[in-house]
């Protein structure tokens, strides 16, 4: 199958970054040389992880990241977005730990010598252990940790990173980490979970106001995952239910760094559900930033129920994705409508879109055609969002390789390439090779075709 775009697509011209995206925990394994971390703890909890599995190898990356940043060279991509590990990188007494950080130095040198633009996320998801033993984001302290991480790693790493995010989906920090329990640390509480979101979003502005003064030459935001959230009917009541799960799931997050307040939802949630906040907070929380990442799966709805804000419908009739989410690229193009109307929105970057799918392997390859079509139709999603006006600068598929997919273990695959987990060999995959050949396409409809294709 062959991913492609109008011949009049910005999406062509060269200003526009087209990259694939990891995460440290999910690929790096290499544990005995970092620090602990939250998930450590969380993955020795039972039957928090899907098949009993843990990030102690994973697709050990730690090892391999050389041949992973060549097979990433051959997918002729822009850029690469990485995160870094907090714990690998910062010892127990908070000093740094300078084999940690030079793992990442070797790695982004590297970028830097292949011409792949370094997107470095600074949180995804992996806290040391001994913060979250001292209350982990509900604990205050735990932000002011992360300011003085970020001033350091910035300072080391000058010239070698493109972009910096501060934070990956804090919703899902917060939210699945401490509301629901479903991610680390595993708690159950909404009080906990709004207090956790509000200190991620106040890290985020501590770090906007390091990287602002440490690291102006870098483009600098923060990274949020958002569906659109559409009523189940016409009924006010659905209508209602639907908005109230936007604000409190995703614009409990946008609108503090967009418009420096939280949704007026608040105002309706009991007060033992308020976060506390401290003067200047949401002044530093809504700080400059130089864009805002959107990570964008699917899409979901909402109608009402007598004993809830919302509930969410399922719609198992719809294509889904092997996550068992709904296929809806539609949704893609709302969301950064729905954006770029209700905000003065900085620009755009996808940071993540992607599918785990059930791929199909022979003797001749990685076959997942449903990843190509979803590519593909969220690709064209982008396409016409820009056409429609908005400030998009990039596009990054999810996930470079398989890996650690959080509480699912190793069951879910969204890799564009293959790994095999006992073997660590790495099989580019369909979608990874029509990736490839469309940005290879594209280079050469630039005039500045680059030596290397799959």
């Amino acid at each position: 199958m062959k991913i492609s775009v109008p011949a009049c697509s910005p999406l062509l011209e060269n200003h526009f970054t087209f990259g694939v995206a990891t995460a440290a925990l999910q690929i790096e394994g290499g544990a005995e040389y970092r620090q602990p971390c939250n998930w450590d703890a969380f993955c020795q909890q039972p039957g928090a992880i899907a098949d009993g599995s843990n990030v102690q190898v994973a697709c050990d990356h730690y090892s391999n990241w050389q041949a992973d940043i060549d097979m990433i060279e051959k997918l002729n991509v822009d850029a690469y977005r990485l995160s870094l590990s907090w714990p690998r990188i910062m010892n127990a007494d908070g000093s740094l730990n300078h084999d940690g950080l030079g793992f990442y130095k070797k790695i982004l040198t590297l970028l830097k010598d292949k011409n792949i633009k370094a997107y470095v996320t600074l949180y995804h998801w992996d806290l040391p252990l001994i913060l979250e033993q001292q209350g982990g984001w509900t604990n205050r302290q735990t932000a002011y940790k992360f300011r003085d991480y970020v001033e350091m790693v910035c300072q080391e790493l000058k010239g070698l990173v493109h972009s910096y995010a501060t934070l990956n989906e804090p919703f899902c920090s917060a939210y699945l980490g401490y509301e629901i329990g479903m991610h680390a640390p595993g708690d159950k509480s909404v009080q906990h979970g709004r207090q956790a979101a509000h200190h991620l979003l106040l890290a985020h502005g501590l770090g906007m106001e390091v990287l602002r003064k440490h690291s102006p030459d870098t483009e600098n935001g923060i990274v949020l995952n958002m569906s659109p959230c559409y009523p189940a009917t016409d009924d006010s009541k659905d209508i209602k239910a639907a908005k109230d799960a936007d604000d409190f799931l995703f614009q409990w997050y946008a609108k503090p760094i967009l418009d420096g307040q939280y949704p007026d939802l608040i105002e309706e949630l009991p007060l033992e559900f308020h976060p506390e906040i401290m003067e200047g907070d949401m002044d530093l929380i809504a700080g400059p930033i130089d864009f805002i990442g959107l990570n964008y799966y699917t899409r979901e709805v909402y109608h009402h129920t007598d004993d809830a804000l919302f509930k969410k419908l399922e719609q198992p009739s719809h294509p889904l994705t092997d996550m068992g989410w709904e296929i809806y690229p539609q949704g893609l193009m709302d969301l950064l409508l729905d954006l770029n109307r209700r905000y003065q929105l900085p620009p755009v970057y996808i940071t993540e879109n992607g599918a785990a799918m059930p791929d199909v392997k022979t003797s001749d390859g990685i076959h997942d055609l449903a990843r190509c079509h979803y590519l593909q139709d969220h690709i064209m999603a982008v396409h016409h969002a820009v056409d429609a006006g908005v400030d998009i600068r990039g596009y990054f598929a999810w996930s470079l390789m398989d890996n650690f997919e959080w509480s699912f273990g190793y069951e879910k695959r969204f890799g564009i390439v293959y790994v095999d987990y006992a073997t660590q060999e790495r099989t580019i995959k369909d979608s990874g090779l029509a990736y490839a050949r469309f940005l290879a396409d594209r280079h050469m409809d630039q005039n500045t075709p680059k030596e290397h294709s799959a």
